[in-house]
């Protein structure tokens, strides 16, 4: 039996990063994400769900809103499986937090503060480069300038995560080795290194749920198990049709294939009953012009033979 939750689970997830009480883990996780750029120094959470502005049109839900103490504003995702359009939900998603920073009156200047979306992927990205991290930023296609720091995002393909505790180099390794391997860990690493792992094995311990959150989460990873089982079917069943395809094409050639090799072999022995016809004709006495015009063969041809 696991001792710790599942991350890749909504309850799970929003547990470790979605409680005001404990923002401190998703701070020290987006300063690891962001090392070398910027510092969180605090965050707010903000509503997930953005109404449409207008009726009828379509409003947003995310699973993590928040921004920082500068205004800076940020979505984080977790996607267990990739849906169609995944790149443009993703474009969409950032635009509409984009959009919203707009007010009204002639005297905003388009002020805009700087959006990230964060978006664990426990898939492989279809048409991706295979990798653990992906920056998508705003620039320049041949100097590649950046044009505007205001739009970021970046896309974690969790497949693509091989390494072992001892492997982990910093703090963005050690916590995506934390949540990829959470469920099946009997302790959690880390832990002397920083104490945020400690107070995240705290949190992640399914002996320190209530009943009633014992209760969401199970519920939570039924619903996460049965869409694995969809997928895992769904994949299957491509498979057995692929395989069904390939037979049936391969039928169809072998068909199609006997066919030209008999209309050959057909045609080969009919130019060679013409040549014997020929050759007796010959051996007759019948003069070459008159074969000529009966074959339609050069009276050159008919002479070789």
């Amino acid at each position: 039996m696991a001792k710790f939750i599942n991350p890749f689970t909504d309850v799970g997830f929003k547990r470790i990063f979605g409680q005001a009480i404990n923002k401190d883990l998703l701070i020290d996780f987006l300063n690891a994400l962001l090392v070398g750029e910027r510092h969180v120094k605090d965050i707010t959470f903000l509503d997930k769900e953005l109404l449409p502005v207008f009726r009828k049109d379509r409003g947003v839900i995310y699973d993590i809103y928040c921004t920082d103490e500068n205004g800076e504003q940020f979505i984080v995702e977790m996607q267990n499986q990739e849906q169609i359009n995944f790149r443009e939900r993703a474009l969409y998603y950032l635009s509409q937090t984009i959009a919203r920073q707009g007010e009204k009156g002639p005297d905003w200047k388009f002020g805009l503060k700087s959006v990230y979306g964060v978006f664990f992927m426990n898939f492989e990205l279809k048409g991706g480069t295979r990798k653990l991290r992906t920056d998508i930023v705003l620039a320049d296609r041949d100097t590649h300038e950046l044009f505007t720091d205001k739009m970021r995002y970046i896309f974690l393909e969790l497949p693509a995560f091989t390494k072992e505790e001892d492997d982990c180099e910093n703090d963005f390794e050690r916590w995506i080795y934390v949540l990829k391997n959470m469920e099946t860990l009997k302790r959690l690493p880390f832990k002397a290194r920083s104490a945020v792992f400690q107070k995240l094995e705290e949190i992640v311990d399914i002996a320190s749920l209530s009943k009633e959150e014992r209760m969401m989460y199970d519920e939570s990873l039924k619903v996460y198990r049965d869409n694995l089982a969809v997928r895992e079917f769904n994949i299957q069943e491509g498979r057995e049709i692929g395989r069904a395809e390939g037979r049936a094409e391969g039928r169809a050639e072998g068909r199609a294939e006997g066919r030209a090799e008999g209309r050959a072999e057909g045609r080969a022995e009919e130019r060679e009953k013409n040549l014997q016809t020929i050759k007796r004709l010959k051996q007759l006495g019948t003069p070459i012009e008159i074969i000529a015009q009966a074959s339609g063969m050069s009276a050159d041809e008919i002479s070789a033979l």
